[in-house]
């Protein structure tokens, strides 16, 4: 399919000709229109958080023949360097192929311990992955995640109602070494469905659709892959409507700031919990799971 927004590499060191829609398993987007949006132009697949299992049928028909011609990214949350390569394993049998491209070490808010990070290095010497992504939700972490050579690329928080990295985190981007500029994958366009809600929209504004939160992101230049996270085939049309219909101009942006900051200001009581962050101080604190951790006995 025609698009506005060009295929891009993955950072310096990460996929080539990644296209800039990513689509996401979470929501249960069935195998077929998994299938379907690798015809129309998405070869980025997180078979991520939930690892939908119709979601990875989807992946495993086209890794038959198309295998090169994918970027497929799996999630890691566990805590524990042992069981990354059980996990890692586990979705390389269901897809019925011999690699990912890209291992996500998933909500690190602070920099991982040296254990997970060598486990997922290891995987890589062994093949079994190619490169390595860490996710955040933490701005200021992003600074010691760009400067150690371990991690190819980010995954990061961007949207209309959260443009922080744009202060944060992509100025740290471009001053990045040469050839080592981490890729970067953008989540939560939609701030969780709240931009498009139009109870949150301010008077005299258009409430934005999905696929004007993706191409908000992909307007950045510092964005590499923007996820979506269709969960049926209309949801799915209206994300790939992105690419059709390409970046947005000045007056868009400046449109998409202004419903981003009243959505913003609108749901600033709302707290997400994250069992990850407690999870964290578990692991950190006891020294039964510092053992489990790393494989002691």
């Amino acid at each position: 399919m025609s698009s506005g927004f060009s295929p891009r590499s993955l950072g310096s060191a990460g996929p080539s000709d990644v296209g800039p829609l990513g689509l996401g398993s979470s929501f249960g987007l069935p195998g077929r229109e998994v299938e379907r949006a690798f015809e129309r132009g998405v070869n980025f697949f997180l078979w991520g958080s939930l690892r939908r299992s119709d979601f990875g049928v989807g992946l495993r028909n086209l890794a038959r023949d198309r295998r090169e011609e994918m970027v497929v990214a799996i999630q890691s949350y566990t805590r524990f360097a042992s069981l990354m390569e059980w996990s890692v394993d586990r979705a390389l049998r269901f897809m019925r192929t011999d690699y990912v491209d890209v291992l996500c070490l998933a909500w690190w808010n602070g920099p991982p311990p040296r254990r997970i990070v060598d486990a997922a290095l290891t995987l890589r010497d062994k093949g079994k992955i190619r490169s390595v992504m860490v996710s955040c939700h933490h701005r200021p972490a992003f600074e010691g995640f760009i400067r150690d050579p371990a991690f190819d690329s980010l995954m990061l928080r961007y949207n209309a109602a959260h443009p922080g990295a744009e202060r944060e985190i992509f100025p740290l981007l471009d001053a990045a070494p040469p050839g080592r500029r981490p890729g970067t994958v953008a989540f939560t366009a939609t701030r969780w469905g709240t931009l498009l809600d139009p109870r949150f929209t301010p008077e005299g504004e258009a409430t934005p659709r999905a696929s004007d939160c993706y191409r908000f992101a992909l307007s950045s230049p510092h964005v590499d892959v923007c996820l979506a996270g269709p969960k049926d085939a209309a949801e799915l049309d209206e994300a790939l409507l992105a690419l059709e219909r390409g970046p947005m101009s000045a007056a868009e942006l400046a449109w998409m700031r202004r419903v981003g900051a009243h959505v913003r200001s609108a749901t600033a009581t709302r707290r997400r919990f994250s069992p990850i962050d407690l999870l964290d101080r578990l692991v950190t604190l006891s020294p039964c799971a510092k053992q489990l951790s790393t494989g002691a006995s």
